[in-house]
């Protein structure tokens, strides 16, 4: 569910902000929420069709809480919107504006929670396979099964769908990435386009050709990852079976895959998250199965064999943290906390009881991914070190070495280290590292990551001021700087 706040009361927006992290946290389910000072940044940022839920202040600065909801109608005649206000006064002028519900300050938790229930109850039964788009035609709802490819020329993104319609927007195709290659029916063949496989007529060597007759490029680079993608989206039904049948004949002998595909074990009692994180996965090629709490994936782990177990704190019975040290018993595979707790005292619990890395649930697809592709082959290689020139990263010990010396580092600053120096070649603005790092935290226009950039960037420098390793990229954010890369074997 995706929830917009606007308010200008600092202490009203941290205390929603701490309000909804203990929703989630009560209900086991993520939330996107985006928090706003003012009516002006808010209506900036709208173009219509994001928000499933509006949380408005009705006397602010400026442009009052009716008045934005005004201008919001014209955007999105459907989005529910709350006021929120210390006096009732303005409950009937709010209702002329087509107000779904209004609440009293101070926000109580009851009440609050009551209200979220109720709309994510209204979504799940309205909700289709499918989403909205907003453009100069209005807001309009596209299914995913009737949009064929997706393409982006000179900042506008074309969406073709069947039949031969063609919807438009002014927009990167990065701001549709995540929502459609979370999906297994789709697949980037090039960096201009995004592809539905079950629309997909033939696969060549230069293109794919849909159904209707469409050819869409393939970059060089894309080519096996495309194949890969379209053998095992024709053939997902099939192996889903073929993993049924085989649990009932599984030996009490653990055979080797070396080639087969990863099979990891995904321990999460909510359907939504089980979709979503599942979908990745086998995105990916891999074989998933399900235990909604820790008696299923005991059970599961003493008789078949995983690559790596992603494992939920909040599940039925024994949380997960209790869970992992009696997995850690009985599988060889790397555990993962994923989880929707983003306070650092539980990532280190996380990591005190065996788990060897700890992710939450509002990290981005593509890194969520590419931090179990890197445990699960520092698990089958027995990797535990990496070398950076001078520069050594200890994973499990989670300690840095530098030209032999230990650097001492905080559990932040250790944790953005690792992060750039995974992604080399990646570069990373402030807010991505504040996702990734802070979680949930309201975002404070990058305060802490300066903070604590600026204090590993020096400590880096000190110890080592033949090599930076952190780079400024000016206007765009940070990157890690390798001038000779090097492997370590951990024992």
């Amino acid at each position: 569910m995706r929830i917009a706040i606007c308010d200008d009361d600092e202490r009203e927006l941290t205390r929603l902000s701490r309000l909804m992290t203990e929703y989630q946290i009560s209900r086991g389910i993520r939330l996107q929420c985006h928090f706003f000072r003012n009516g002006v940044d808010f209506l900036g940022d709208m173009r219509g069709g994001e928000y499933d839920l509006v949380l408005l202040d009705v006397i602010m600065p400026g442009m009052s809480g009716i008045q934005i909801a005004q201008e919001l109608r014209g955007l999105d005649e459907n989005v529910r919107i709350v006021f929120i206000s210390s006096s009732s006064e303005f409950a009937v002028e709010s209702y002329h504006v087509g107000a779904y519900h209004y609440l009293l300050k101070p926000s109580e938790a009851d009440s609050l929670f009551s209200l979220l229930d109720k709309v994510r109850s209204e979504l799940l039964i309205r909700e289709e396979e499918g989403f909205v788009l907003k453009n100069r035609e209005g807001i309009v709802r596209i299914s995913f099964a009737e949009l064929e490819y997706l393409e982006v020329i000179n900042k506008t993104v074309t969406f073709h769908l069947a039949g031969g319609i063609i919807r438009e927007v002014t927009a990167a195709l990065a701001d549709f990435e995540g929502k459609f290659l979370a999906r297994p029916e789709f697949v980037k063949p090039h960096r201009s386009y995004i592809i539905n496989l079950s629309c997909v007529q033939t696969i060549d060597a230069n293109c794919v050709v849909t159904k209707s007759g469409y050819s869409i490029p393939i970059s060089r680079q894309r080519r096996n990852k495309v194949r890969n993608a379209y053998m095992h989206f024709l053939h997902q039904e099939k192996e889903a079976l073929s993993v049924s049948d085989a649990r009932k004949s599984v030996s009490s002998e653990k055979p080797e895959r070396p080639d087969g595909p990863w099979r990891i074990l995904l321990v999460d009692d909510d359907p939504a998250d089980c979709t979503l994180w599942g979908d990745i996965l086998r995105c990916h090629g891999c074989v998933v199965e399900l235990a909604k709490n820790g008696r299923e994936a005991l059970e599961r782990a003493e008789s078949e064999d995983y690559d790596c177990v992603l494992l939920d704190i909040m599940i039925p019975g024994e949380d997960g943290f209790a869970i992992c040290e009696r997995l850690c018993k009985v599988v060889h595979a790397p555990v993962i906390f994923l989880s929707c707790l983003t306070e650092s005292d539980k990532q280190v619990e996380g990591f005190a009881v065996g788990g060897i890395d700890y992710i939450t649930k509002d990290t981005p697809a593509e890194l969520f991914w590419a931090k179990v592709e890197t445990r699960i082959k520092l698990a089958g290689s027995n990797r535990t070190r990496f070398c950076y020139g001078p520069l050594l990263v200890d994973l499990a010990e989670r300690r840095v070495l530098l030209d032999g010396n230990e650097l001492p580092l905080t559990p932040i600053e250790f944790d953005i280290l690792w992060l750039l120096a995974e992604h080399s070649e990646h570069i990373f603005t402030q807010e991505e590292i504040f996702d990734m790092i802070w979680g949930n935290q309201l975002w404070d226009g990058g305060q802490m990551v300066q903070m604590n950039m600026s204090k590993l960037r020096r400590k880096l420098e000190k110890a080592w001021d033949k090599h930076h390793f952190i780079e400024a990229v000016w206007g765009q954010g940070y990157r890690f700087h390798i001038e000779e890369r090097k492997d370590a074997w951990g024992k």
